[in-house]
């Protein structure tokens, strides 16, 4: 497989990787993870940083804090990937999200991801480690936005 390649196949992990959280396809996007992932997710909402080890947690801990109506939009772009060899990579990607947790509060925010990659040995390349430093995050209490209203929830 040529560099080209493979930096193809990285980009489409890892838009799958937000597609499928923020659709809570929880197979997908565990499958976009490897067995032994290591993650380091920064946020002041939560009030510390979340670190697990392991697919399984990663995926628990996001269906369990995700669910409940909860609404999540990932937005990434500028990806700078490197391929360390034919089967290790490592990247940065610039992402915005927004979390709308209805009826109490609205987060936004932006920042900076770190991912190394690994083509296991089914030849599909997954997320070894990834974590992120925030830019921003902003929290709003939607009661304190008497006009916001949601109108579509594919949660609710």
């Amino acid at each position: 497989m040529g560099n080209l390649e493979a930096i193809a196949d990285i980009h489409r992990l890892k838009y799958r990787y937000f597609r499928s959280l923020d659709l809570k396809d929880w197979d997908t996007f565990g499958d976009c993870l490897a067995a032994d992932v290591v993650t380091r997710y920064g946020t002041h909402a939560m009030g510390e940083p979340v670190h697990y080890e392991g697919r399984d947690a990663v995926v628990d801990f996001m269906r369990t804090n995700l669910d409940n109506g909860i609404i999540t939009t990932h937005i990434a772009s500028h990806p700078e990937i490197d391929l360390d060899s034919d089967t290790t990579a490592h990247g940065s990607w610039v992402f915005e999200d927004t979390v709308i947790v209805p009826g109490h509060a609205m987060i936004r925010g932006s920042g900076y991801y770190s991912d190394t990659y690994r083509k296991d040995e089914d030849g599909v390349w997954r997320i070894a480690s990834t974590g992120y430093q925030r830019i921003y995050e902003a929290l709003s209490s939607l009661e304190d936005m008497p006009s916001f209203k949601l109108l579509a929830n594919r949660w609710a």
